[in-house]
């Protein structure tokens, strides 16, 4: 099994009187993590909210019948909690109720359990996203020089868990992701009306990564008005599936600042979308696969590392552009990516002018580990 890293940052919140809370895509592991991290600790109540019977217990309990579900358990996991109507409101009451307990909550429904949980758990809880496996996870397990053999599959069939530990079936596996499991949490959800609009939104989206994406030519090209697409593209931020990049904009009067850029969280996951799992030989958008590669890995490093940064694309109305830009402590670090070691280009003179203070460094297959890895 490969070793997530939020598992330690887990680990340092025990005992700490609050939820834990795993978010994240389907199929990330949420389950597999906690019951790890759970079987380290010992005995603990293990309430799966598929079993009807469990659901039924929860739904509407008070303090006296919690207490008799969970007993003398001091650790307790609410496993696909979104299924329990107002959760939110039972979960406060054990952890208000009962301080002595440890809770821990997953679901694979993220979207619904966020917007059951968010305000009744306000100040209860702490919240860990697990993303598919990270590069630094991947290294980790079975060292550097064997992951880099498996850079191109990687931008090719992604990091989900499944797809890893399947080598030979990642296009089977990954198809059985899109069809069943990605869009399960948005077409459950009470604001989606058209579940067509979905697949086709992520299709055009798909195409367009690394680009600068207009709604309104969405809308246009979807037949649909500008706010249904802000609605979409929001719930499938929410959904952990795409994320977007908004451009730096401070100095100069020609920087673009009403645009931005969307990104899957997994590659595979866009390919499969387009249906091209073609090598990185034959691919036209190799560049568009490797910016989307690095952007996300970048993410998930972020993230677990707990390093706060803002992070931006540039580009000016005269086609100067910078991919990606990270705001870190006042100081500007900046990122230009390209496949092919071979290929160089120079930061554009007009940002270096406007901003002295910045760092430039083009990312390549061969120096890729340093970006990914940094501090």
């Amino acid at each position: 099994m490969i070793k997530r890293i939020v598992e330690k940052n887990i680990l340092e919140k025990l005992k700490t009187g609050k939820a834990i809370i795993i978010l994240g895509p389907r199929q990330t592991g949420k389950t597999t993590l906690v019951k790890k991290v759970l079987d380290g600790l010992g005995d603990y109540c293990f309430l799966n909210c598929d079993n009807t019977s469990v659901k039924t217990q929860l739904e509407q309990a008070n303090t006296q019948k919690l207490r008799q579900i969970i007993g003398k358990h001091k650790i307790v996991f609410v496993d696909e909690a979104q299924r329990v109507k107002d959760i939110g409101l039972t979960l406060k009451l054990i952890t208000d109720e009962m301080p002595e307990v440890q809770l821990f909550v997953s679901g694979s429904s993220s979207l619904e359990l966020l917007s059951e949980i968010s305000e009744p758990l306000t100040g209860r809880k702490w919240e860990y996203m697990l993303f598919p496996i990270s590069w630094q996870e991947l290294t980790d397990h079975i060292g550097f020089l064997d992951a880099k053999m498996q850079l191109e599959n990687r931008l090719i069939f992604g990091m989900y868990p499944e797809v890893i530990t399947n080598q030979g079936d990642e296009k089977d596996v990954l198809i059985q992701l899109t069809s069943s499991y990605l869009y399960k949490d948005l077409l459950e959800y009470k604001g989606i009306r058209k579940p067509d609009l979905i697949i086709k939104l992520l299709q055009a989206l798909a195409f367009q990564v690394s680009s600068e994406v207009s709604f309104n030519e969405l809308a246009n090209l979807l037949g649909v008005d500008k706010n249904t697409i802000y609605t979409y593209i929001d719930l499938l931020e929410k959904a952990f599936i795409i994320f977007r990049l908004y451009p730096f904009k401070r100095n100069l009067r020609n920087e673009i600042s009403t645009s931005r850029k969307i990104y899957f969280y997994d590659n595979g996951i866009r390919n499969s979308l387009i249906a091209n799992f073609n090598p990185i030989a034959l691919r036209q958008d190799k560049g568009a696969l490797w910016e989307n590669f690095l952007i996300s890995e970048r993410m998930k490093y972020l993230n677990y590392n707990k390093i706060w940064t803002n992070k931006y694309f540039w580009r000016t109305h005269a086609q100067q552009e910078i991919d990606y830009i990270e705001d870190k402590d006042g100081k500007l670090y900046t990122y230009e990516f390209k496949w092919n070691p071979k290929k160089t280009v120079k930061l554009p003179r007009s940002f270096s002018v406007a901003y002295p203070n910045s760092e430039y460094e083009i990312v390549n297959a061969e120096n890729f580990d340093r970006f990914l890895l940094s501090q």
